[in-house]
């Protein structure tokens, strides 16, 4: 479904509610905008959650209220995304158990420490896991017997409250970094939360209300708190896609990574390079700032530009791909002019979506998977959802 018009940027400057609806009324590109559909009741939206999910009137409230205050339409297409994702992160568990979470942040502990703390406060750190708060109910003991990550975050809190207030750490050699910056949260390895694993970085950025670090961890592993950051997260930006699949995609691996993943993809065929498809255009730091040395795809913009004799500075490019993250990329003199040149060398259709490649990893992790498993096993229970509301008539 294409957009027909844009909204203006002064909706920027509105409040989520009402950006909400305004990309609704203006027809913006996503695919769940469907004004002619009707709209699911409570009771109706419980009925689309699996039959094994405990509570599932309590869960269809929350979702209920939560697609309310953001203004999404609550369509059978819009609630079975939803739906879809919150089974695959959760399977509707507010605080899911992770089978063998103590033994893997113990290896994670191990395996980083010396990474985020340097050799000096490692040490400090590692003496600490095995004696306090006292030798017989150390740390390290407690870890190995965590089952979910809200007692596993809480112990982590725990455990760097202790270290910052016990040790001096502007005192030790090479630590003075640390001073004047919260400690357990610059350390904490849990940063994807809840029924639907949000990052705390995006949690952060859009929270409800005025509540500190602590409490917006505790918030995100409620019932409520989870779903509601999650579903920001999935649904509140528009896109063109043609399929949910996409949708679940940039879920896993970050905003626009299908769109961007097709941009990288009709760069890679006007040029002899090989990209990553991995919907990164920019490099990135681990807090998320943009890195100020060029990527691949830069490099490779700038190139393909002065060998076609198309007018766009580095400085441009560089600017533009700034965007890479918004709606707003798609009206880029650098985005316009890829789309033209595939057209002219290629002959063929400019590519919207197309599945990123990108590899996940983590410590809550058996073994490695890519965004195409992910995503597919989502749109696997999207599917079955959109079946089970034929199925009811809905």
């Amino acid at each position: 479904m294409k957009k027909n018009l844009r909204c203006t940027t002064a909706i920027k400057s509105l409040s989520v509610l009402v950006l909400s609806l305004s990309l609704i009324a203006c027809g913006e590109g996503s695919w769940w905008s469907k004004n002619d559909e009707p709209e699911l009741k409570e009771e109706q939206i419980k009925r689309l959650i699996p039959t094994r999910v405990q509570n599932r009137g309590s869960w269809a409230g929350d979702l209920y209220e939560i697609t309310d205050q953001l203004g999404i339409p609550k369509t059978k297409e819009n609630i079975c995304t939803i739906i879809a994702v919150v089974d695959q992160e959760s399977n509707f568990v507010a605080d899911p158990q992770v089978p063998g979470l103590g033994e893997k942040a113990i290896r994670e502990v191990d395996q980083r420490l010396e990474d985020k703390l340097g050799v000096t406060l490692a040490g400090y750190f590692k003496n600490m896991l095995k004696t306090q708060p006292s030798p017989d109910d150390n740390y390290l003991s407690r870890m190995r017997k965590v089952k979910t990550e809200r007692e596993l975050d809480e112990l982590y809190r725990e455990m760097f409250n202790h270290f910052s207030k016990h040790y001096h750490v502007s005192a030790l050699t090479g630590a003075a970094r640390l001073v004047g910056q919260d400690v357990s949260e610059r350390l904490n390895p849990i940063t994807t939360l809840g029924s639907m694993q949000v990052h705390i970085g995006y949690a952060k950025e859009h929270k409800r209300s005025g509540m500190n670090m602590a409490e917006l961890r505790s918030d995100l592993y409620t019932q409520n708190g989870g779903l509601y950051y999650g579903i920001h997260r999935l649904m509140m930006y528009p896109a063109d896609y043609d399929k949910p699949l996409y949708r679940f995609a940039d879920y896993n691996s970050g905003r626009y990574s299908s769109r961007n993943a097709a941009f990288q993809s009709m760069l890679n065929d006007l040029t002899e390079a090989e990209l990553d498809l991995d919907g990164d255009l920019l490099l990135y730091n681990k807090d998320g700032s943009i890195r100020s040395n060029k990527s691949q795809s830069e490099r490779e913009l700038i190139a393909v530009f002065a060998a076609n004799n198309v007018l766009i500075t580095p400085r441009q490019i560089r600017s533009d791909l700034k965007e890479e993250k918004e709606q707003d990329f798609e009206d880029t003199q650098t985005y316009l002019a890829v789309k033209k040149l595939y057209q002219e060398k290629t002959g063929k259709e400019p590519i919207y979506a197309i599945m990123p490649e990108v590899v996940i990893s983590g410590p809550k992790l058996s073994r490695d998977y890519n965004t195409n498993w992910f995503a597919t096993r989502v749109n696997g229970r999207y599917q079955t959802c959109m079946q089970r509301a034929k199925r009811i008539k809905l």
